[in-house]
């Protein structure tokens, strides 16, 4: 089969090759996807580069945790009846050395989730990473119905899909932008208000206090977060600029806040399994969608990495197979 690998961390042009590899076989309780679509997340840029201390934990890795295909092959214990089935694949590449930049992937059977029909695989290639953290920030401390919820960074991959199943839950929610010519764009991805931190005072804007904040930058805004937040809130965090941040620890205690650190990696299986089962109704209802800023050819990974790597890019990046 065809494939991308890379053999040491480093830049895209320098690390990453494309060429010939065996077709994989899929192990017990595992399937085989004939890849279509191959998601790129800032996760897989981390892993490559070495960011967050990462390291080589296998001699050679084929990227991507995430993607869309068909099921070609089933291993022993899982349904023949998966063979032809449309599906979207996440933690393709975590834990595990060979991910979907390849025409085929072997996954765990439960990490390849069944697509309708009429969900084209580009917008489901990207879902798994960036669709399970934001439905893991909204959710992990049950559900949200009648609740007030704010999205920071909502037209972020992950922050569309946190206002998505935040809406689709029963919250209302308040989504962030930085930008007052992205006002609208979010309110279309589902935000009830929006609020542009660029001109307005985020506190004053959002009024009475919220319940749960789905959080971006948890450096820049642990202590704004504080006076958002109601007694008994949460901050669900998924990313920071500085890796060892200030708190304000006593006004957050004061008020018995959570604050809870996520990793997509390593969130337990019934969390994902949620997820999946929440995240495919709302693509399939057109809830949630992704901007595409490009489609390229698996020849054109490492030009598909830097274009994930430029802030600049107006959308997902997904590799045609």
């Amino acid at each position: 089969m065809r494939a991308a690998w890379y053999d040491k961390q480093g830049p895209a042009a320098e690390v990453l090759r494309v060429g010939e590899m065996p077709v994989p076989q899929p192990a017990k309780g595992e399937l085989r996807v004939r890849v279509h679509a191959s998601g790129i997340h800032v996760g897989d840029i981390g892993k490559r580069q070495g960011w967050w201390g990462s390291t080589m934990p296998y001699p050679r890795v084929i990227p991507h945790g995430d993607g869309a295909g068909v099921v070609d092959a089933v291993g022993e214990g899982v349904d023949a009846n998966r063979v032809g089935q449309r599906v979207w694949v996440y933690l393709a590449q975590s834990y595990r050395p060979f991910g979907t930049a390849a025409e085929y992937t072997v996954v765990p059977a439960a990490h390849a989730v069944p697509l309708p029909d009429d969900v084209p695989f580009t917008q489901a290639a990207g879902l798994g990473i960036p669709g399970i953290t934001g439905h893991r920030a909204v959710f992990a401390d049950g559900p949200v119905t009648g609740q007030r919820v704010l999205v920071t960074g909502a037209l972020g991959a992950v922050g569309r899909a946190a206002v998505a199943v935040a809406r689709r839950g029963g919250a209302t929610v308040i989504a962030t932008v930085r930008h007052p010519d992205q006002v609208e764009a979010a309110l279309a991805t589902g935000a009830h208000h929006v609020v542009d931190v660029s001109s307005e005072d985020l506190v004053e804007a959002v009024g009475e206090p919220v319940d749960r904040i789905a959080e971006l930058a948890f450096d820049r805004n642990a202590g704004l977060d504080e006076k958002l937040l109601a007694y008994g809130g949460v901050i669900a965090t998924y990313a920071t600029t500085e890796a060892e941040p200030r708190i304000p620890y006593w006004p957050l205690a004061f008020k018995n806040i959570t604050v809870r650190f996520l990793s997509n990696d390593d969130f337990p299986e019934d969390a994902n399994d949620l997820a999946a089962r929440d995240l495919t109704p709302a693509l399939a209802a057109g809830d949630l969608r992704y901007p595409i800023a490009a489609e390229l050819p698996l020849d054109e990974i490492v030009r598909a990495h830097e274009l994930v790597e430029n802030p600049a890019t107006p959308g997902r990046v997904v590799l045609v197979l």
